[in-house]
């Protein structure tokens, strides 16, 4: 990836940084620093007080707006399901596919410009390839890949090759040798989360007798699984499941519409962070899942007082075909 001494970097969305710019989030504060002298020898009487005041408090908003930015990356780092690859990763919490792609110059360039040019090129090539080979790795359920999906139907790889050449490019960085790094990224759903989740067959999704109502108190917007500490893994299409095996929520029983916008499940590491999230809305019923299930372990398994408690309120069946469901992993 190169170091971040060699390189200059330039992000696609926010602009290239000048040769007078000082990178990093303090550069704002050094400037402020500058203007009340701080690092100037102390003048007598009341304006050496205003000078020692002045850098109190300055100092003092710079061990604050550390300690934000630490606990940020922690919290973000925490929060989010990430599966690493070597050349990128699968943020399965923001339902995006990231790969990183490295070219080099050629051996005559015309000019320094021509040479950028075609060194971003070229990663732009190696980035796409290891997308669509970081694609080709993603879960779909507990017993299938991407990849197995690919290698029996064209219509299917020359889709998701389509949707890989659609990548948008978040990040270029120049480095000092000449070379670049061109970060991309794709989103499994949408175009992707289309081709890959099966059809929803009609009439699969099972519905309560007639006439059957739960307390309002019974009556849920969405479903939290906390699935930590049972080795369970992501998925495109999870399967929830009572204890006999019977399917309780799966790809057949989803509004495909609802699953190729936003995914059928929503992943965090964090239970509290998943019952905070607007997939679920302001009532989730949390359950506990007992085991996972599958060669992949992508499926989980609850109990069947909890399977009841979901199945037997329309309400509730209304939001599982809306895909209102996050997963707790470790």
């Amino acid at each position: 990836m190169g170091s971040v001494a060699a390189r200059q970097e330039l992000s696609e969305n926010a602009g290239e940084r000048g040769p007078g710019l000082k990178a990093g989030p303090f550069a704002y504060f050094h400037a402020e620093f500058s203007d009340v002298g701080l690092g100037q020898p102390n003048r007598p009487g009341e304006k050496a007080e205003e000078d020692s005041m002045r850098k109190t408090v300055a100092f003092a908003i710079v061990v604050f707006v550390s300690v934000v930015l630490m606990v940020g990356a922690m919290v973000w780092a925490q929060g989010e399901v990430v599966q690493q690859f070597d050349h990128g990763s699968i943020n399965w919490s923001a339902g995006k596919v990231v790969a990183v792609g490295i070219g080099a110059p050629p051996a005559k360039p015309a000019n320094m410009a021509q040479a950028r040019a075609m060194a971003r090129r070229a990663a732009i090539t190696v980035a796409r390839r290891n997308l669509l080979e970081i694609s080709q790795g993603v879960q779909v359920d507990s017993m299938t890949l991407v990849k197995d999906f690919t290698v029996r139907s064209d219509i299917i790889r020359t889709s998701v090759q389509g949707v890989v050449r659609n990548a948008q490019v978040i990040d270029t960085a120049y480095m000092s040798d000449g070379s670049v790094e061109v970060t991309m990224v794709m989103s499994l759903g949408g175009e992707f989360a289309n081709v890959i989740l099966p059809p929803t067959p009609v009439g699969t999704f099972p519905m309560p007798p007639a006439g059957t109502e739960m307390p309002t108190s019974q009556v849920y917007t969405g479903l939290v699984i906390d699935a930590r500490g049972l080795g369970a893994r992501p998925a495109m299409a999870p399967k929830i499941v009572d204890e006999s095996g019977k399917e309780i929520y799966g790809s057949a029983m989803v509004d495909r519409e609802f699953a190729v916008r936003q995914g059928m499940v929503g992943y965090a590491k964090d239970l509290s962070a998943a019952q905070g999230n607007s997939r679920v809305t302001d009532r989730p019923v949390i359950i506990k899942a007992v085991r996972t299930s599958g060669a992949a372990k992508c499926d989980v398994v609850i109990s069947d007082v909890d399977a009841a408690k979901l199945t037997s309120a329309a309400e509730n069946l209304s939001f599982l075909q809306k895909c209102r469901v996050m997963v707790v992993l470790d």
